[in-house]
């Protein structure tokens, strides 16, 4: 029994048992004891009481063995969602979003009450007041307070959504809309309850380790600094050590990338036409779901991920092949399309979480070889993408391509509706959904401002030339573009 009070310690504490128990081969019997082992029997620790804890609980021991929560199925649903709302741990956030509050001085000025053109604001002794019935949450009366009295404060979960996919139900509990949400991960980030979780793979991975199969490991770029100071080859040493086969960089197929979406490029400028990365999945569903009249437009190199896991099956085709990394838009993007590639898809908190039933420190472990370029190390970075392309024309002796690097959905936003509308001035667009990039994903481990420390020192190998890597690495046979 533990004292779990944070989001993140009661996810860890679930999924670690979660691995124990998968580990051990008895979870089947043992997933129902799980929210006892992790909880006071009496006093509740994170919720209102014991029962409502043990069933929060027992819906994320489902979301952690790759099942639905409690009253969803999979039946009449999109297989490939990822993210779904625990109902049980929804608080309903009863927020009026439009409020006033104590800073109001009841001025003469009136101006909310002028610039509200819905008479939802009256003016009372006690200052404004908002007829909610009224109001139509246009929010001028917020532009319009000169004491900054009225405020906006809207649903975590709603706001953080880039597409507008979550909303509420008749219950005022969250909802997501299936058809616009990217699986992006932001409000299950987002969310102060946790009430937002993520179907995992993590189970299924196990159990082909503990079978004995071929087993393979593909580690995100953004793994540096993710385990404190462990270096990528420390972690292949440990993630090796958890049962896996062998493990594989991504950034190798990140350097592959680079080398073959340049040559797509290259003959788009000469064609007088634009294209935008698809590395990002948060990146590639939004403009699949929400800008489909640029779908032509998007690289169809395949991402790195995807690249890589060609390589391995290239050397063993028996393999069974794991991604694993800060993204959950990656768990969609492999169930969605390359399912019949690449086997799972896992994040680092369920990595931490095998690492953490296996006693395993990958701190402890020690080896230095690096095998792929700064560049492609460097995906894992906002704008990494984009430079490794145009390292690629350097070293073909090309112009340097003129490039639009998003930083974050907004900016993504932004920069495709300028291409929809045939105003954008760059060759490429480079999406980025997260701000910061994969460094900052849903599923990071690390606090943005350390993990970047170690990132920054362990990225800057002396590998610079990406095609002699990719030269080196056997990626010249390897078909690189989306099937």
């Amino acid at each position: 029994m533990q004292n779990i009070t944070d989001i993140n310690q009661i996810k860890m504490a679930v999924l670690q048992k979660i691995a124990e128990h998968a580990y051990d081969g008895v979870l089947e019997d043992k997933k129902d004891e799980i929210p006892y082992e992790i909880t006071d029997p009496i006093k509740p620790s994170f919720r209102c009481c014991v029962y409502r804890e043990r069933e929060i609980l027992r819906q994320r021991v489902r979301l952690g063995m790759g099942r639905l929560p409690a009253g969803l199925h999979y039946e009449n649903r999109n297989n490939s969602q990822i993210v779904y709302v625990m109902k049980a741990a929804c608080e309903g956030c009863p927020i009026d979003r439009f409020t006033v509050t104590n800073n109001c001085h009841n001025c003469l000025a009136q101006k909310c009450i002028k610039a509200c053109k819905f008479g939802a604001i009256a003016k009372t002794p006690h200052g404004a007041y908002i007829d909610k019935s009224k109001c139509k949450k246009c929010g001028q009366c917020v532009k319009a307070c000169p004491y900054n009295a009225i405020v906006d404060i809207e649903r975590p979960c709603i706001k953080s959504c880039p597409v507008e996919a979550v909303d509420m139900d008749d219950n005022d509990l969250a909802k997501i809309d299936e058809s616009k949400c990217l699986n992006c991960g932001q409000c299950v980030q987002n969310c102060p309850f946790g009430a937002i979780g993520v179907v995992s793979m993590m189970t299924n991975v196990i159990s082909s380790i503990t079978r004995g199969r071929p087993v393979y490991a593909m580690i995100a770029p953004a793994i540096e600094g993710q385990f404190g100071s462990a270096t990528v080859p420390a972690l292949i040493a440990a993630i090796k050590d958890l049962g896996f086969k062998d493990c594989y960089e991504v950034a190798l197929g990140a350097d592959a990338v680079a080398w073959r979406e340049a040559e797509e490029l290259a003959e788009k400028i000469l064609e007088g036409k634009k294209m935008t990365t698809s590395c990002c999945p948060a990146f590639y569903n939004m403009i699949q779901k929400h800008y489909p009249e640029i779908k032509d437009c998007v690289s169809t190199t395949v991402s790195p991920m995807v690249a890589t896991a060609r390589l391995i099956r290239s050397r063993d085709p028996e393999a069974e092949i794991v991604f694993i990394g800060p993204c959950i838009a990656k768990k969609n993007e492999v169930v969605s399309r390359y399912l019949s590639e690449i086997n799972a898809a896992m994040t680092f908190d369920e990595l931490g979480a095998m690492f953490a039933a296996k006693n395993i420190d990958p701190e402890s472990y020690k080896a230095e070889e690096q095998e792929a370029t700064r560049y492609g190390k460097g995906f894992a970075r906002s704008g990494g993408v984009s430079a490794a392309v145009a390292k690629v024309f350097e070293e073909k002796g090309l112009d340097a391509p003129r490039v639009k690097a998003c930083n974050g959905w907004a900016e993504c936003k932004v920069a495709l509706q300028m291409l929809k509308l045939g105003r954008l001035a760059e060759d490429i667009v480079e999406g980025m959904n997260c701000e910061g990039g994969c460094v900052n994903g849903p599923c990071k481990q690390t606090d943005l401002i350390l993990s970047k420390r170690v990132f920054d020192k362990n990225v800057n190998v002396d590998k610079t030339e990406i095609v002699q890597n990719c030269m080196d690495n056997g990626f010249e046979n390897i078909e690189m573009h989306k099937h």
